[in-house]
C-alpha cells in the first residue's frame, strides 16, 4: 500500500487539490439556476475538480525517457 502511494503520490496530492478546489468553486461561484452540468451539484464539481487537478499534477511526474531506459540496460 505504501509502494502504492509513494509512486502515485503527486497524482493523489492533485486529485485531492482539484476535489478541494472543485468544492470551493461550487460554494462560492457555482450554478444558481440548477441548469449547469458540472457545478450545479456539489459532488459533481467536486468529481470534475479531482480529474483535473490529478490530471494537471501528473503532468510533473518525472518519467524515463526510452534513451535512458538503454543506458541502464546497457550497465
Amino acid at each position: 500500500m505504501k509502494k502504492i502511494f509513494l509512486s502515485n503520490k503527486l497524482f493523489i496530492i492533485g486529485m485531492a487539490t482539484g476535489a478541494l478546489g472543485g468544492y470551493l468553486y461550487y460554494c462560492f461561484i457555482g450554478c444558481t439556476t440548477g441548469t449547469c452540468p458540472i457545478t450545479s451539484r456539489p459532488l459533481n464539481s467536486t468529481l470534475y475538480g479531482a480529474v483535473m487537478g490529478g490530471l494537471l499534477f501528473s503532468l510533473f511526474k518525472k518519467g524515463t525517457t526510452p534513451s535512458q531506459k538503454n543506458k541502464k540496460q546497457q550497465e
